[in-house]
């Protein structure tokens, strides 16, 4: 198993990546600096939205990002609470992209 990078520094190091894609992204919820999880909330301007979340794959072992949620953003937007509620130190960061470029695969 590989080492985890902290979260903040993570987190950091991915809105750097996007800024220099000229993709707007945000912090809408910041979690533990540490160890809290990240989710990725990417806004089309269509009124859809995808969420993405890191899950633990026991076959790789290894933790790729995984799409969890597309449709009406207001959905993906109660998913988020939903999750937040039950995980206080997750980190929730929203980018703009109508293409659904994330750039998670980089990361």
């Amino acid at each position: 198993m590989q080492p985890r990078l902290a979260s903040g520094i993570w987190v950091a190091a991915y809105l750097t990546r996007l800024g220099q894609a000229t993709i707007p992204a945000y912090v809408l919820h910041r979690g533990d600096e540490t160890a809290g999880a990240v989710a990725v909330k990417c806004a089309r301007l269509d009124g859809t939205a995808t969420l993405w979340l890191r899950e633990w794959d026991m076959e790789t072992d290894s933790l790729p990002w995984r799409e969890v949620l597309a449709g009406p953003e207001a959905e993906v937007d109660r998913r988020i609470q939903r999750d937040r509620a039950s995980d206080p130190d997750l980190w929730v960061i929203e980018i703009e992209s109508r293409d659904g470029t994330t750039l998670l695969a980089e990361m």
